[in-house]
């Protein structure tokens, strides 16, 4: 039987045969509450904003039709 570090490898190898790649990704703790605070002031000035900017709504319209067309 295979100990778990040699299972992982040949799992490694049969992706990168498939043609996957590995990558590392870091990504911001959202446990944090530094993060909890980024979010609130983001949403803030999104709150804020809301409404003063036509060219952005007109934007946004465009991009929620676009994803929501029927392809026909």
């Amino acid at each position: 039987m295979q100990n778990s570090s040699e299972r992982s490898r040949k799992h490694r190898l049969g992706l990168r045969a498939s043609g996957y790649r590995q990558v590392q990704v870091w990504v911001p703790d959202a446990r944090r509450q530094e993060f909890s605070d980024e979010c609130v002031r983001q949403v803030e000035q999104v709150n804020a904003s809301d409404g003063k900017d036509l060219l952005i709504f007109s934007m946004m319209d465009m991009a929620l039709t676009d994803l929501f067309k029927v392809k026909e």
